[in-house]
């Protein structure tokens, strides 16, 4: 099986939606991109950091979707990254009521000697210089290496930012995002400028409204399936990110056509996300669902025209 190296956080959520609010649950980008992965016939890793105070229940949940977390720093005495976000009624944005780094603050990421050959490498939304640090580690060039950010790390790290971006194959980052790095409002416009930076494809998610693939001159959309109930947005893009690495390390085929059905796969799972608070609905997703609902974005998007 192809091997799938994913760096990001394992972290603590609570969050508040109007359907709710939910205590200290299992979150973070790194669990997410694992679970959502997990789907696929592959072997993957996590690199993270977790405090003592993280229950070995969440361990075991990761472990029994065949993720292997030795590459999991635990820290005695340490408590795990938390995050705490409130909603507004559109679910398209949110107030982060607090942020607490914890052990994610000193994190040194240490890659697991069996994956320092990984095909795929995820780099989920941390430090810029965490995310090069994996990089600097592994002992053979990945196959393609994907990265997401945000803007606090535009914000606030801007030139380490630019210096990770060289060296990937894909950026995932949302409208806003895209914007803000690019400096232009089209997103045509600005697709062109963010490939200039280095990545040779670059995703742009547009939340319950799709996403596109630019590559190039060509250009790729999917869109998200209409749901009657959304509950929580929270991982949502951590879950594509991780059907479209997840789908393409299985595939072993990079190619832009391959990518487009990595992007309807990520679309997808990302579906299933936001029907439960946290990762309830991806630790329990069957097959058989994944399946039916691929069909129902066949049937969305395909059609015939008389030209």
């Amino acid at each position: 099986m192809n091997k799938l190296l994913i760096v990001g956080t394992v972290a603590f959520d609570a969050i508040e939606t109007p359907f709710g609010k939910t205590d200290k649950i299992l979150g973070g980008a790194g669990t997410y991109i694992g679970l959502s992965a997990s789907n696929f016939n592959l072997q993957s890793a996590i690199v993270s950091v977790v405090g003592d105070d993280f229950p070995q229940k969440y361990l075991d949940l990761l472990t029994s979707k065949n993720i292997n977390i030795s590459g999991l720093e635990v820290v005695k005495g340490g408590k795990t990254f938390f995050w705490s976000g409130l909603y507004h009624n559109d679910l398209n944005s949110r107030d982060t009521l607090a942020t607490e780094l914890n052990v994610l603050a000193d994190f040194q990421p240490k890659v697991p000697q069996k994956f320092k050959t990984a095909d795929i490498v995820m780099l989920g939304n941390l430090h810029p210089l965490v995310q090069s640090s994996v990089l600097d580690q592994m002992d053979v060039k990945p196959k393609l290496v994907v990265l997401d950010t945000m803007n606090y790390w535009m914000d606030c790290a801007l030139p380490e930012l630019l210096d990770v971006i060289k060296r990937v194959d894909v950026i995932t980052i949302n409208d806003e995002e895209a914007r803000q790095l690019s400096g232009e409002y089209s997103l045509v416009k600005a697709a062109v400028k963010i490939h200039a930076m280095g990545p040779e494809y670059v995703v742009i998610k547009k939340g319950e409204h799709g996403a596109l693939l630019f590559h190039n001159h060509q250009i790729f959309f999917a869109p998200a399936l209409p749901l009657e109930e959304v509950f929580d947005p929270t991982g949502a893009g951590d879950t594509f990110a991780g059907g479209f690495a997840g789908y393409l390390t299985q595939s072993e085929n990079i190619s832009f056509e391959n990518m487009k059905n990595a992007i309807i796969y990520g679309s997808n799972l990302a579906s299933f996300c936001v029907e439960r608070f946290g990762t309830e609905r991806m630790v329990n997703l069957e097959k058989d669902e994944v399946i039916a609902r691929l069909q129902q974005f066949k049937s969305l998007t395909q059609f015939d025209i008389e030209l």
